[in-house]
């Protein structure tokens, strides 16, 4: 009877051993990607204390845009968010620990923190704006912080992307 309890709890504790929610290829995007920047953005100093760090990621939220603001709203880094988990990400990064790691475990208290993705980048070299919509032409322009002011007409967007393109896409 003892061996069979024995094995039973040998089996069941090797179960959970492997698995573990483990990050796939791609998931987590947004969380690894801004907080990698973020991470680089650091000073030693900055990560011995637990209140610099946590400014300084609030700064970066605060300059945050489109998915990477939806990360930080999610978290607790924006004024108006209803959650905050920031101290889940500030201490393990004052203590080095790998941004997957972090990201992994933010997943397990919020799993909506791993499920954004960027959009697709456009590739320019072989994009055809007059096939796309005028939202699309817009959002472009938005994503680049360029304004189209007088514009009535989707030629009139394609203008202007034309015109900015050469400052915000390599070639």
């Amino acid at each position: 009877m003892k061996y069979i309890f024995l094995t039973v709890a040998v089996i069941y504790v090797t179960q959970f051993q492997f698995t573990e929610a483990k990050l796939k290829e791609g998931e987590c995007e947004v969380c690894i990607k801004f907080l990698t920047k973020f991470e680089k953005s650091l000073s030693d100093d900055d990560r011995k204390s637990q209140d610099k760090l946590t400014d300084k990621l609030k700064k970066a939220c605060g300059k945050a845009k489109n998915k990477d603001n939806r990360f930080c709203y999610y978290v607790g880094g924006t004024k108006d968010a209803a959650t905050y988990i920031l101290k889940d990400i500030t201490k393990p990064i004052g203590f080095y620990k790998p941004i997957a790691s972090i990201c992994e475990a933010l997943k397990k208290k919020d799993p909506q923190t791993c499920e954004l993705a960027y959009e697709k980048e456009l590739d320019w070299k072989n994009i055809n704006l007059k096939k796309m919509r005028v939202k699309q032409l817009k959002n472009i322009l938005a994503n680049w912080d360029e304004t189209c002011s007088g514009c009535l007409e989707k030629s009139d967007y394609i203008k202007r992307i034309e015109e900015v393109k050469n400052r915000h896409v390599e070639l």
